[in-house]
């Protein structure tokens, strides 16, 4: 979730002038994710990092307003440290308070200054929330690139916000600790290599040069491509909901390629000349392939186009609505509407889900989760991708 906010204020940042009348929906969604961030970090020395028993509620298929599993909460402590959920939390915070300063001065100064206090507990209590939440935050959402990426990422985002000459002596003191293995290409909600390349991007050195194999290791074309791409296109990485890579890489892309158009320069692949123009046309492959330019002819994101996923991995979208329904189902009384060929009753309008395989064939299957959840970290850099081709 913090991702999805740092994201979704990122996108703001570089492309929200093209939103028009959906900044207004924008902004409430990035304060809708903030208020809880501040809320999961209101405790001096705490940073909740979940709520409910996974188990459980994976075991339940049931509606949110049914929901009657344990809302146990789950915080990283002195302790119990876990940097990485806390400095991505952080740089969530950062992010959005540079996106609330021209609107909400005040609120914009509680992020920064929770965003300061966040990211100084998770550097100073260091350790993965792997360690001290595993049980519970894993195997659903375990940490495998560990939390120094999370905390250069932050300092990143405290820098922009701040300019305070403290994080940039952070970054370059600690960015050798970050795993140097294959790491162009990884931009995630758990791993943020290409991320902190971008966004330091101008500044020296390892920055620009790390930024420039980043691209190198994305272009379908270039000698040192690192990831996959189905025969229609669509950027491919190891792991479930790829769209999540789709998204999110070509998103870095097209922040990349403004800088590069400003300075009127090229990247060199090896033989192979990378121009911004270039760097755009791929992000706008993706998103095209998204929304239908593809084999099956069918968009990935719900209630867009005449045809996309009817059975999602969604709950409520799943079950009957409480008017439709006003009896109560239990944990087990959502099973028949999982298993059910039906499609979905409910359309959750704009959610993109996991998408394809590498062959470009979709089952649009409930029980097939890793290619039919939709997740907000697919959605959250769509939302700049598609503002910034609204007005291009």
């Amino acid at each position: 979730m913090a991702f999805s906010i740092t994201m979704l204020a990122w996108s703001l940042l570089e492309f929200g002038q093209s939103l028009g009348t959906d900044l207004q929906h924008s902004l409430k969604a990035i304060q809708w994710g903030t208020d809880y961030l501040l809320k999961a970090t209101s405790i001096p020395g705490f940073v909740f990092a979940q709520v409910g028993d996974p188990y459980g509620d994976h075991n339940c298929w049931e509606r949110p307003e049914d929901m009657d599993t344990p809302r146990t909460p789950y915080a990283v402590s002195k302790e119990f440290p876990g940097s990485e959920v806390s400095a991505e939390i952080a740089a969530a915070l950062a992010a959005s308070s540079m996106v609330f300063r021209p609107i909400n001065r005040g609120y914009s100064a509680r992020l920064l200054k929770r965003a300061r206090m966040v990211f100084e507990f998770a550097d100073k209590y260091r350790g993965s929330y792997n360690d001290s939440l595993g049980p519970w935050a894993c195997p659903f959402y375990c940490d495998y690139s560990g939390y120094q990426d999370e905390l250069v990422w932050g300092a990143a985002w405290l820098l922009r916000a701040t300019k305070a000459p403290y994080y940039r002596s952070y970054i370059l003191a600690n960015i050798q600790n970050l795993d140097k293995s294959s790491s162009f290409p990884e931009f995630g909600w758990d791993t943020k290599h290409a991320g902190i390349n971008l966004i330091k991007s101008q500044t020296p050195e390892p920055f620009i040069t790390n930024a420039d194999k980043f691209v190198c290791s994305v272009l379908p074309e270039s000698p040192t491509v690192s990831v996959s791409y189905s025969p229609g296109g669509l950027l491919i990485k190891p792991g479930g909901s790829n769209l999540q890579h789709a998204t999110a890489l070509s998103f870095l892309l097209l922040v990349y390629s403004r800088p590069l158009s400003k300075d009127s320069r090229v990247i060199h692949c090896g033989n192979v000349v990378a121009t911004p123009a270039r760097l755009i046309q791929v992000a706008r492959s993706q998103v095209d392939y998204i929304l239908g330019s593809n084999p099956l002819n069918m968009s990935y994101m719900v209630g867009y186009g005449k045809k996309f996923p009817e059975r999602i991995h969604h709950r409520g979208s799943s079950l009957p609505s409480i008017t439709q329904h006003p009896q109560h189902i239990d944990c087990t009384g959502g099973a028949t509407y999982f298993y059910t060929n039906n499609p979905n009753p409910n359309l959750l309008t704009g959610a993109v889900v996991g998408g394809p395989d590498i062959k470009d064939s979709y089952a649009d299957s409930r029980a097939d989760f890793a290619h039919s959840e939709p997740t907000t970290y697919i959605n959250a850099p769509l939302v700049g991708l598609l503002a910034y081709f609204k007005s291009h």
